[in-house]
């Protein structure tokens, strides 16, 4: 009988190491074949990618027509520059927000608080896509549709994640250094900006890069909001080479690798900030 016991215990577990090793594999072919088709493309000639497999090699990894079209024509410096002033202008403003927000939420008791992050937790259910006319006509109604103010206004508000870690490490500030400023007649704001805001470095890096990648590689809110070309961003940039007849798709593989990049390098760079961040936020 324990034998029998023994064996069972056995190949159950043998099935759950293959079910588990499928799982990861499969897991690996599908977030790695898209990029391998990305890669494989943007070196090939528009003839070579329309009569070729998605997967099958390039003639010649040195084909780099593809990217200096996709810089060029694509107008990537002005995409850099636009985007770069969107996310220099959103991120300070989500990161002043958010950390207010926090501070006001952590340390005062008021009546509707619980209110106000329930709030905050409803708009995270609610589809961004079913609330756009409304969004739309609001923006449009301020004459900021077709400026550069359109999506900074719209990505200056503190989305939960933000919020939720600010609050993490405003739990490890002690209370007692805001009533020692207190005591010296220190008001709310000196407060704000002079002790608790510096406190939360850790937080404001981790919403930094992860707020700051999605404003990068955002494409709905730059193409509803800024039709004129002179105010593209770089994931608006590409969709030039996309016509009515169709696109080239080789230049825009191309142009997605360039635009990878910078994301790339900064996550790599990076990582240990961003998974500290959860981690020490996590533990606080």
């Amino acid at each position: 009988m324990q034998k029998e016991n023994y064996k069972s215990k056995k190949y159950s577990h043998v099935i759950l190491t293959i079910i588990k090793y499928f799982s990861l594999i499969l897991a690996v072919i599908v977030v790695v074949a898209p990029v391998l088709v990305i890669l494989f493309a943007a070196f090939k000639t528009r003839t070579e990618f329309n009569v070729s497999g998605k997967l099958d090699l390039p003639n010649s990894f040195l084909y780099f027509d593809n990217f200096k079209t996709a810089f060029t024509d694509g107008g990537m410096i002005t995409g850099l520059k636009n985007t770069v002033i969107i996310m220099a202008i959103s991120l300070v403003g989500t990161i002043i927000f958010g950390a207010m927000v926090a501070y006001v939420l952590d340390r005062f008791e008021f009546f509707g608080k619980k209110l106000v992050f329930g709030a905050y937790l409803m708009a995270m259910l609610i589809p961004m896509v079913t609330t756009q006319v409304a969004t739309f006509k609001i923006v449009n109604f301020l004459g900021l549709f077709g400026t550069i103010w359109a999506p900074i206004a719209l990505y200056l508000g503190a989305d939960v994640m933000s919020l939720y870690i600010m609050l993490l490490f405003m739990e490890s500030i002690h209370v007692s250094l805001d009533e020692s400023a207190k005591l010296e007649g220190a008001s709310y704001p000196y407060i704000f900006f002079r002790i608790i805001l510096p406190n939360l470095k850790p937080a404001i890096a981790t919403v930094a890069i992860i707020r700051g990648v999605t404003i990068y590689n955002d494409f709905y809110i730059p193409f509803l909001y800024m039709p004129d070309q002179k105010l593209q961003t770089l994931s608006t940039s590409l969709y030039k080479f996309i016509g009515p007849y169709g696109g080239q798709w080789n230049v825009i593989c191309a142009g997605v690798i360039l635009i990878i990049i910078p994301t790339l390098v900064a996550f790599l760079t990076l990582q240990k900030y961003i998974y500290n961040g959860f981690v020490n936020g996590s533990v606080k």
